[in-house]
């Protein structure tokens, strides 16, 4: 292996050593992380240093496999049969949104590396394929002489027929995915072991069209796309090379990067949250389950308020409280995570061995999470294979190549995610290995089934892809071979065999009997999947295994009766429903799926079968259900004295899962409930019951206005205020909107709404009012405020400080900040105003507001001085106060964003910023907020039908109401129907210019604290 130096300088020399090798043999850790600190920027930037900045697993080292100039911002890879890496660069990456950044007018490359002696670096490259169709590609999977590439909006296949390592033919596979170069839609495609190709998108993936831009139909009939009929948000699909049996086996994701399976089937991925919400996930993905990211039935975002919602922001992210939401595997904090495997090799230490392998760019490391089994489902932990000690280092991708070995790809950039590149020279691909092994390849051999069984049985996907193929090909012929291998000791690779041995023809029955027969758990899980895609009528075999006793078995039974309209389906459910313990989510999720689309029928089988149902499972199914039958016990459920005030709360909130119009008549028997806890249950009731259902009836009404009474007040007094378009509590809604705190900005809108003018007017009139009266209407923002502002401001028998506060108010709103703006610009804002206007206009939202009135205002104070130029490569090595800049945190940034629990949650959470960026990064995000917009924090202007406008963040979107986050985290719900336009803004809404509104020193201490968030 050669060598890599720790430095080319004074470092190693010090302590007498020659390497980096030589180092770690002889120094702790910690004492190599001291000293690669001390190394300077330049150095560290140093390919020939590269090694030196990472920190491998014990029982491993790390080679660098290829570099820059070589390579350049790899963002994916694959490694052949031959041991070579493929893989897709991006320095073309979102050009539109960098402008100084050059291109490459012809367009982004495919490379293969090779290493021909065996040394661990690549020594040969040549460019597949280069061209803009592949801009900042973010899949690449090798099928022998075929290539399947992922770059939204399109899937491209491309065939090299002639064996030149260039392709003859480019096909479109799939369209329509997203917009151009969107990280959050469609990534790489994996082989299974089935025989099948996984792959899935983002929540910006919404569709997924055929080569000729017809939608795509599932094997459930449904079009695949977000719509919530019944999929959303992100997706994991399954489908057979041939285009064939298209499947989605999971949707609402956020964001959920590379599907990993491994040779049982068993499916597994990652998700990131929005950012900084500590919810990145690791999922176990069930088949067809719900993976919560918006609300199931609604559409609505997590933000939106809903009955029982979870304490806790990571798991409120993914709705966890709700049924029919899938538990999550393990949260992983922040992060930005992306390429993952299964490593079913053996070179590896035994830890990492039948694990997922999987690479956080955000946090700088390549990690595994070793898995157990737990109920029906799993429990992972977390092991470090590969840590940064450089915070450039940005692993997207990992594959295991024919040797057993990773090969990891680093796009080696300053930050990550939202659209930035901070870097486009640099990029490294390395191999992970135990210490001394040298990378050699043995060559394929297909010629007879022996051979074939034998290069099936290796960890690299395209070696087990070309076996698979042949193998399947020989049907008959393979048999022996396979069946040597399907009685083996090795419990994954006889599932391989498996696989194969159940698709020859006229053979399925056969091996699917002797695998459910079998002693191992897996075997008998692989022995019912594959029935599932060779066998007609899955009954059969359901009734074999309703009575397992493993708990995985069983589930797995479950996701076999999904959609199944065999009249024995619903007893089998039952009976299945019988075996749940009142504590496995897991199991409780997929009795769900089980019986999705059927639970008027499996219902009353499985309420005969289980008699009691004061029992917490029966209840946990009750609460899971969909049908008309479980309302009543719902409700018997909550008015049940002996029910836990948290539980209550939950079976509240399964009402909003069950579409029959017998609902509205169980919850008016709530709204009349006189028992114990009467208060909180119709409080709750009011919350869900439909509108309608009230404001049709008198009783009801004076049932509602009895708990306005009580609410006065609270944020729930205004929720039943909008719900119920209440007209006659102007007098409350005018002493909230008067009252400072969160409340005042719907209080005061709601009141506006209610033709409440009349109320502020008055509060006008009163010199001790006025004030507060002009205050309430700025936050209002609305036209029907500024009206009255712009009344206030004209009138000059009126006193100058309620003018001039006014003023304020009036230009603190999106559309009003313009027109302040457009008003002292034409000469019809009094002079007497310039100050106040000038003062309200430097805190502008839009920064082209900003210079606009820097410049007009010139003579009143505001500073017109020069944009100062800095150098953030300077900044970036200064070290500040962390205290200090805490306390510039606070001053400046803390109306938008949150660190732990302090700020306001409307930008990304900054709690581990620290440990996501460089302090370069963070001097760059800064100044030029336009660089990197975090998905999901892209701003909108909105124009209402009434002439109004306002800009924000759309945090939920539903068939009827748009919410909206303005800046200082106010929230806006909006009916659709009263939407003009929505306009996605170009630039972020952070404000630029927020470091001319500091010292340089102030902003170091800045940075200094935003990097100790780790």
């Amino acid at each position: 292996m050669r060598k890599k130096y720790l430095s080319a300088g004074a470092i190693a020399l010090a302590f007498g050593l020659a390497s980096y090798n030589d180092i770690s043999k002889s120094f702790s850790s910690a004492q190599i992380d001291s000293l690669y600190d001390k190394m300077p920027d330049e150095e560290k930037r140093m390919s020939k240093n590269a090694v030196a900045g990472l920190e491998p697993a014990k029982g491993l080292a790390v080679s660098l496999f290829s570099s820059e100039p070589t390579i350049t911002n790899p963002t994916n890879l694959d490694v052949d049969s031959k041991g070579r890496v493929w893989l897709t660069e991006a320095f073309n990456y979102r050009t539109e949104i960098n402008p100084t950044h050059p291109v490459k007018q012809e367009g982004d490359r495919i490379m293969i590396l090779e290493d021909t002696n065996g040394d661990g670096v690549a020594d040969k490259s040549k460019v597949y394929y280069q061209g803009t169709d592949i801009n900042a590609a973010l899949g690449i999977a090798v099928f022998g002489n075929k290539v399947i590439v992922s770059c939204s909006p399109k899937v491209f296949m491309f065939t090299d027929t002639d064996g030149d390592d260039k392709p003859d033919k480019k096909e479109v596979l799939y369209t329509g995915i997203a917009g151009e170069q969107h990280d959050h839609a469609v990534h790489s495609f994996t082989f299974g072991p089935d025989g099948k190709f996984y792959f899935n998108f983002g929540n910006a993936g919404e569709q997924i069209l055929d080569k000729n831009g017809k939608a795509v139909v599932d094997k459930d009939g449904k079009e695949v796309n977000a719509k919530g009929n019944p999929y959303r948000q992100g997706m994991i699909f399954r489908v057979n090379p041939d285009g064939s049996e298209f499947e989605v086996l999971a949707h609402n994701f956020r964001n959920n990067y590379e599907a990993a399976v491994d040779s049982y089937g068993t499916l597994w991925q990652s998700d990131n949250d929005d950012d900084g919400n500590q919810g990145v996930r690791i999922n176990y993905v069930m088949e067809f389950g719900n993976y919560g990211y918006t609300d199931e039935m609604t559409g609505a975002g997590w933000q939106s308020y809903r009955t029982n919602w979870e304490k806790e922001i990571p798991k409120r992210h993914w709705h966890q409280n709700d049924p029919g939401t899938m538990p999550n595997l393990l949260f992983t904090g922040s992060g930005s995570p992306t390429g993952m495997i299964v490593y079913e090799g053996n070179l590896l230490p035994e830890e990492f061995r039948n694990q997922m392998i999987h690479c956080e760019p955000g946090h700088n490391i390549v990690r595994s999470y070793p898995v157990k089994n737990s109920g029906a489902g799993y429990s992972g932990s977390i092991v470090p294979v590969v840590k940064g000690r450089d915070q450039w280092f940005r692993p997207s991708d990992v594959c295991v190549a024919p040797d057993g070995s990773l090969i990891v790809t680093d796009w080696y950039d300053p930050g990550v995610g939202g659209h930035q590149v901070g870097d486009l020279n640099r990029g490294r691909v390395f191999r992970v290995a135990p210490a001394g092994v040298a990378y050699k390849t043995a060559a394929l051999d297909l010629s007879t089934p022996e051979s074939a069984v034998k290069a099936l049985q290796n960890p690299n996907l395209a070696t087990r892809y070309l076996a698979w193929t042949q193998l399947h090909e020989w049907g008959t012929k393979a048999e022996p071979a396979l069946k040597k291998l399907w009685s083996s000791d090795n419990q994954r690779m006889r599932a391989r065999a498996l696989w194969l041995l159940g698709k020859i023809e006229g053979k399925s029955k056969k091996y699917i009997s002797e695998a459910l027969k079998d002693k191992n758990q897996d075997i008998r899980i692989a022995g019912l999947r594959l029935a599932r895609q060779t066998e007609k009528d899955i009954i059969p075999y359901a009734k074999q295994l309703v009575k397992d006793p493993s708990a995985q078995v069983r589930r797995e039974v479950l996701v076999a009766l999904h959609h199944n309209k065999s009249p024995e389906a619903a007893v089998l459910w039952a009976e299945l429903a019988s075996k749940y313990d009142g504590q496995d989510r897991w199991y409780l999720e997929a009795l769900g799926i089980g019986a999705d689309e059927q639970w008027d029928a499996f219902f009353p089988v499985w309420k005969a079968k289980a008699g009691n149902l004061n029992t917490k499972a029966a209840s946990d199914i009750v609460w899971r259900s969909r049908t008309k039958l479980a309302l009543p016990i719902l409700a018997d459920m909550i008015k049940n004295q002996s029910t836990p005030a948290a539980d209550r709360l939950r079976y509240f909130r399964a009402f909003d899962f069950i579409k029959d119009d017998s609902k509205g008549q169980i919850l008016t028997s709530l709204l009349k409930y006189n028992g114990a806890d009467k208060e909180e249950i119709v409080k709750t009731t009011l919350e869900i019951i439909p509108a309608s259902t009230v404001n049709n009836s008198a009783e009801l009404q004076a049932i509602l206005e009895k708990n306005l009474q009580s609410l006065k007040g609270k944020q729930a007094f205004l929720e039943l205020i909008k719900k119920y378009q209440v007209k006659n509590h102007n007098q409350d809604l005018f002493a909230m909107a008067m009252t400072e705190g969160n409340f005042r900005n719907d209080a005061a809108r709601l009141l506006l709404s209610n033709n409440g003018v009349g109320l502020f007017q008055s509060a006008l009139k009163d010199p001790a009012k006025a004030p507060q009266a002009i205050e309430a209407l700025g936050a209002a923002d609305n036209n029907d405020g500024r009206k009255i502002l712009e009344g206030i401001m004209f009138d000059k028998a009126e006193r100058i400080e309620l003018r001039e506060a006014a003023v304020k108010q009036y230009g603190k709103g999106w559309s009003a900040e313009d027109n302040l703006l457009k008003m002292a610009k034409e000469g019809k804002l009094p002079k007497e105003l310039n100050a106040a206007a000038a003062a309200t206009l430097k805190s502008a939202i839009k920064g082209g507001v900003r210079e606009e009135a820097a410049k007009l205002f010139s003579s009143v104070g505001t500073n017109t001085s020069e944009k100062k130029s800095l150098n953030i490569d300077a900044l970036a090595k200064r070290t500040g106060q962390s205290k200090a800049g805490e306390k510039v945190f606070m001053q400046t940034c803390t109306v938008c964003h949150q660190a732990g629990n302090k700020g306001v949650k409307f930008g990304p959470a900054l709690t581990q910023i620290g440990g996501k960026l460089t302090k370069g990064a963070l001097y760059t995000a800064i100044v030029d907020p336009d660089a990197g917009i975090s998905f999901g924090y892209e701003g909108y202007t909105i124009k209402l039908k009434d002439g109004s406008e306002m800009g924000g963040i759309i945090t939920s979107k539903t068939e009827d109401v748009v919410e909206v986050s303005s800046p200082g985290g106010a929230k806006t719900k909006m009916e659709k129907s009263k939407i003009a336009s929505m306009t996605e803004m170009k630039g972020s809404m952070m404000p630029k210019g927020l470091d001319e509104a500091m010292s340089q020193q102030d902003l170091v201490n800045l940075v200094e604290y935003l990097y100790s968030l780790k």
